[in-house]
């Protein structure tokens, strides 16, 4: 059945290359695998994102289809332009495969030897030879978790063309950043007459994370803390990349205070970890009763204290 590519991302069929781009990040981001590890329907609708960006963000691919529809690389000569296949056919047209006997007569020479025959099928092997190319270079994205991105790990890639579907296991190494690529040799497109194959590179993109963010190899992290845990000082339990770890809040800290945690936060292959800033925030109880607030407002009194005397134009 023909695929509809600009209805699998949910685009005009006038879209521009940047609006491609987006729906495909978005649809990425919602049915990556990794994301989704239980939800087959996910992983295949997954696969068809996959497919129908491979067509559409290719000028030529994309011109090729919207003449042709899904199977526009069938409807073109030599396989077409194809997408990211891993099987691919060279066909080169043998000269044994004519019967010369037949077009020119059977009197060529002595013992049958046909001198003219004999010349065209040097030509054809010396043609094949020169025409071996190395095959060219795909390109394609990948998504993953904010926590593989730092710590390293695995994901997959879905290669689509005509002969089928791929399936790479991609390792991601610990500290990538997004945007940035890893090339994989030889996952490209097959060569030519015997000629090597090209490579695949994956832009990685990383999926933002609930709580966490990242500067460089340093980590952020927002940490709620109580007013009492505040003024009084303590220590509370902070998760990091590499484990659990009791942070000590000093006493008659505000929001905004700043503590950095040393090496805790994200360490490429061979580098310098970096660290993980903790910025405190006050958080009030969302339940506050008359009791609390009386409690609250006596404290003020007491004190008499104006927080904003310091403000000015």
């Amino acid at each position: 059945m023909a695929k509809d590519y600009y209805k699998i991302l949910g685009v005009r069929r006038d879209a521009t290359a940047e609006e491609i781009q987006k729906a495909y990040r978005q649809l990425v981001r919602k049915y990556h695998p990794d994301l989704n590890p239980d939800d087959k329907q996910a992983q295949e609708k997954f696969k068809e994102v996959q497919e129908a960006f491979e067509v559409l963000s290719d000028p030529k691919k994309r011109e090729m289809y919207d003449r042709y529809g899904s199977a526009f690389e069938y409807a073109t000569a030599g396989g077409g332009p194809g997408g990211a296949s891993y099987r691919w056919q060279q066909v080169d047209t043998d000269f044994d495969d004519f019967d010369f006997s037949q077009i020119f007569g059977s009197r060529f020479g002595p013992g049958g030897f046909d001198p003219f025959v004999e010349i065209f099928r040097r030509h054809q092997t010396a043609a094949t030879r020169s025409a071996a190319r190395r095959g060219s270079d795909v390109e394609t994205e990948v998504t993953v978790p904010f926590a593989t991105a730092v710590l390293g790990g695995q994901t997959e890639v879905v290669l689509s063309g005509p002969q089928g579907t791929k399936h790479l296991r991609v390792k991601i190494p610990a500290g990538i950043e997004s945007g940035q690529k890893i090339r994989l040799r030889g996952q490209g497109r097959p060569g030519l007459g015997g000629g090597p194959p090209g490579d695949l590179f994956i832009t990685v993109h990383v999926a933002p994370h609930p709580h966490f963010r990242r500067q460089g190899k340093n980590l952020h992290l927002t940490l709620p803390v109580t007013p009492y845990e505040a003024a009084a000082g303590t220590k509370v339990d902070v998760p990091t990349p590499t484990g659990t770890v009791a942070l000590k809040i000093p006493p008659g800290s505000n929001s905004g205070t700043k503590l950095r945690l040393r090496g805790r936060g994200v360490q490429p292959k061979g580098e310098t970890p970096g660290d993980l800033i903790v910025e405190l925030l006050i958080k009030l109880p969302e339940d506050l009763g008359p009791e609390d607030l009386e409690a609250l407002k006596q404290m003020d009194q007491r004190r008499a204290w104006n927080p904003r005397a310091q403000i000015v134009w």
